[in-house]
């Protein structure tokens, strides 16, 4: 087994264990959004563990790369990976969404390593095109990752940035779309049509790159290839299961947010003890 293998089973296996951190701090807190949660914790552990330039004792450092959770929702997962990264004591996730907590069930700048409050969906990629923009005009080296909700992408305001990004030519930014096809009402496809979602950031000028979501060795090798064309934004269209790791509530878009029940809880840590004990060294 080669290194880059080695490497890819080890990130899948910490993002499993996030995924089981993910579910106790849920059911001690009332509750999470469960489904992109899920969907996206395969990317976001694969950033934070392997691609991000970034120090956990100096969060604003100056030279850091960025990263914007534009789909706020999905704070449970970030919530975790920041704490792993010892942003803050992992002790903070008991308080998540309670009253008074620096902790929301979306991401607020009170939690160190968070960039930009987010929830009110369609604005991180803009936000994110300001900064990488910054960037180019301070000569700066840093890059800007946003990640977004394949529902999010129907806001008008992604589509203004992503025609800015390209007119700038910025390649120092990169969105991510967890594409797992559902959003809280349904079926995106039927709610509103986005396909063919990737020649449509083709035709505003960014270089697309289209992969399995949860498959780290092509996740991985697919932020190690970034800027994907000098002078491009890059897209990376994240193909996810909403979700993904617990059975029961896999490709359901009733499972967008939820509270397992005390059956349900057991059965969810089971199957995933199942996975982190099978990608044991």
């Amino acid at each position: 087994m080669g290194n880059s293998e080695k490497e890819a089973i080890k990130l899948t296996k910490k993002a499993y264990e996030i995924r089981k951190i993910i579910v106790e701090t849920a059911q001690k807190t009332g509750g999470a959004h469960y489904g992109g949660a899920m969907s996206c914790v395969d990317i976001l552990t694969c950033l934070y563990f392997k691609i991000l330039r970034i120090d956990p004792k100096n969060p604003s450092w100056d030279e850091r790369d960025r990263f914007i959770l534009s789909a706020g929702h999905k704070n449970a997962a970030l919530a975790p990976i920041l704490a792993e990264r010892g942003y803050f004591p992992k002790e903070l996730l008991d308080t998540f969404n309670q009253l008074g907590s620096s902790l929301g069930i979306h991401p607020y700048t009170t939690t160190p390593g968070v960039e930009l409050s987010t929830g009110s969906l369609g604005h991180g990629l803009s936000c994110g095109v300001g900064m990488a923009l910054a960037a180019k005009l301070k000569k700066m080296d840093f890059r800007v990752f946003v990640l977004m909700g394949d529902g999010e992408v129907m806001e008008g305001t992604v589509w203004e940035a992503a025609m800015a990004a390209s007119h700038y030519k910025l390649d120092n930014i990169i969105g991510i779309i967890d594409r797992n096809k559902l959003s809280m009402d349904g079926p995106t496809e039927e709610i509103m049509g986005l396909e063919p979602l990737a020649g449509k950031w083709k035709e505003f000028g960014w270089s697309v790159r289209e992969i399995d979501g949860h498959n780290m060795r092509e996740i991985l090798d697919t932020f190690k290839a970034i800027p994907f064309v000098k002078g491009k934004p890059s897209m990376v269209i994240a193909n996810t299961v909403k979700g993904k790791g617990i059975s029961f509530i896999e490709n359901k878009y009733e499972w967008h947010y939820g509270l397992l029940s005390s059956e349900e809880e057991k059965k969810a840590i089971e199957e995933l003890d199942k996975v982190i004990n099978s990608l044991e060294e």
